[in-house]
């Protein structure tokens, strides 16, 4: 009977042998492709939190800088964080921040490219559109009217169209086209929302024109 055992147990050991000759590259392949994507989802996840901690610290010392009023400080940090973590949110916020922080200071070229940043580079299509509206203003004191029409041309998403609308007025309004201005103008006050009080604002800009914002119609086509 040990025998018989013996036997039966050399013979699934020879199977086994065989089988491990014939598929064992394989497996072992398909073994290390697996945990090595195993590991790599791990390694990934690992670099994804270590670098969002990284560019929290960054963006807390960027808040700081422009607190204290630091502009060379705020350089330098805004650019560790553009350059090093150029896809995470914290650098389109960084960049929105430094922006403001380099028009109170009267830098506006380093205002304007900070905004430039996001309106080319941000995947999120909101910072997308608050930058280039913030551009078009800057371009607009800078008297660069084609520059502002650049960052003004072409469709905003939902909740930007009547920023962009009351931007483009602006626009008209120092080239001298009060036509073109009322019309942007009275656009934004449509599509703003009876209850924003940036809808005041516009109200205020039609009446120096001469319009009354009051029989404006929401919603309805302009005449």
């Amino acid at each position: 009977m040990a025998s018989h055992l013996d036997l039966e147990e050399q013979e699934q050991l020879d199977q086994i042998k065989h089988f491990w000759k014939q598929y064992g590259n394989a497996i072992t392949w398909l073994l290390i492709a697996v945990l090595g994507a195993y590991a790599a989802w791990n390694g990934y996840n690992y670099w994804q939190r270590r670098q969002a901690a990284q560019v929290a610290v960054l963006f807390d010392e960027l808040e700081r800088a422009v607190q204290a009023g630091e502009t060379s400080r705020v350089e330098r940090v805004f650019a560790d964080i553009r350059d090093k973590f150029p896809k995470t949110v914290f650098a389109q916020q960084g960049a929105m921040l430094a922006a403001r922080h380099f028009d109170d200071k009267s830098k506006p070229d380093q205002a304007q490219a900070a905004l430039r940043w996001v309106a080319q580079n941000s995947a999120d299509k909101g910072y997308q559109a608050l930058a280039k509206l913030r551009l078009a203003g800057l371009l607009i004191d800078a008297k660069d009217y084609s520059g502002a029409a650049g960052m003004l041309a072409g469709d905003f998403p939902a909740g930007f169209e009547a920023l962009a609308a009351d931007r483009r007025g602006d626009l008209a309004m120092v080239q001298s086209k009060p036509q073109q201005a009322r019309a942007d103008y009275e656009k934004a006050y449509r599509l703003l929302d009876s209850t924003s009080p940036y809808r005041r604002m516009i109200e205020v800009k039609l009446n120096a024109l001469g319009v009354d914002a009051q029989k404006i119609v929401a919603g309805a086509p302009p005449a």
